[in-house]
């Protein structure tokens, strides 16, 4: 009789079991599974090596045990990110930043494009780089980097964002007339120019037709805001039709981009990522998600993000 109630109070058990774990939420599950592999360690997602619950690096290779988080500074990062947009710092430990090429940890230089791991130094504005365009300069630093460059430039897109940008530049270097004297001074300036230029050449016994036309003929501030304005809509049609897609290897991306910057216009990169403003690719996170440059305003800096 002991037996039998023994054995009903067993089963009974067993049947409160099942119902409490039926009714478990999955978060709860989530959080039961989670202490119970801290419980037994922390496999490395490189090696698979369980290591101690509290343990931050592997003890075999080395590698950062707490996805989601910087291993630099402890900042929230996105576990695709190889750049902490935070302390700004590249933190992937097997993967070279200037080819995007697999190495080991223990590699001090890429076995595919034998550049440092840590960087290396601009020779022009001395910035150190953890990529293969100065962050600071847009200097290509490396052979494949201006490989990039020269391939960049056979398209005709460069080609004409490049001449556009010049005739920006030349139209920012101009000086407008601020009042209708002003016209009247250049005026008066080119019809003395005319005169001078034919005394001396009637000295000499010589006659000439003297057509002077200026290298940039002045116009009104009006105008001159009209053309500059023109020309920032050509640059930003251009821009948008060379965006960059997606592309697997972030390190990719960033050399296409640097390699397509125009000089003369100040410009910021828009990542897919964030669609957030960035002074180059080099400080976006995932710009493996494509993205684009774009034309910021004058003397505005407050709306890119490694800035702040």
């Amino acid at each position: 009789m002991a037996d039998e109630q023994f054995l009903n109070s067993e089963q009974e058990l067993q049947r409160e079991q099942f119902r409490s774990r039926d009714n478990e939420t999955p978060q709860m599950q989530q959080m039961m599974q989670g202490q119970t592999a801290n419980a037994n360690g922390i496999p490395c997602p490189k090696c698979g090596t369980v290591n101690d619950p509290d343990a931050t690096y592997c003890a075999l290779c080395g590698a950062f045990l707490i996805t989601g988080v910087c291993p630099n500074c402890g900042s929230e990062i996105d576990p695709d990110a190889d750049f902490c947009e935070a302390c700004h710092h590249y933190i992937k430990t097997d993967v070279c930043s200037f080819c995007g090429a697999s190495f080991n940890e223990q590699d001090v230089y890429c076995p595919e494009c034998g550049q440092p791991r840590g960087g290396i130094v601009c020779p022009a504005c001395h910035t150190l780089n953890d990529f293969s365009f100065c962050k600071q300069c847009g200097r290509p630093l490396t052979d494949q980097a201006r490989a990039m460059l020269q391939q960049v430039r056979q398209m005709p897109e460069y080609r004409e964002l490049v001449a556009i940008a010049q005739e920006y530049d030349e139209l920012q270097m101009q000086l407008p007339y601020e009042t209708e004297q002003d016209k009247m001074r250049d005026d008066e300036l080119q019809d003395l120019r005319k005169r001078v230029l034919t005394l001396l050449a009637e000295d000499k016994g010589q006659h000439i037709d003297v057509k002077p036309v200026p290298k940039r003929q002045r116009v009104t501030k009006e105008e001159l805001a009209d053309m500059k304005s023109r020309k920032l809509d050509q640059l930003a049609e251009l821009l948008n039709r060379m965006a960059i897609p997606e592309d697997p290897s972030p390190a990719t991306v960033r050399n296409y981009a640097m390699a397509q910057k125009p000089s003369g216009v100040r410009l910021a990169w828009k990542c897919n990522y964030k669609s957030a403003l960035h002074s180059s690719p080099c400080g976006c996170a995932k710009p493996q998600m494509g993205g684009k440059w774009v034309i910021l305003g004058h003397n505005s800096k407050q709306d890119i993000k490694d800035d702040k």
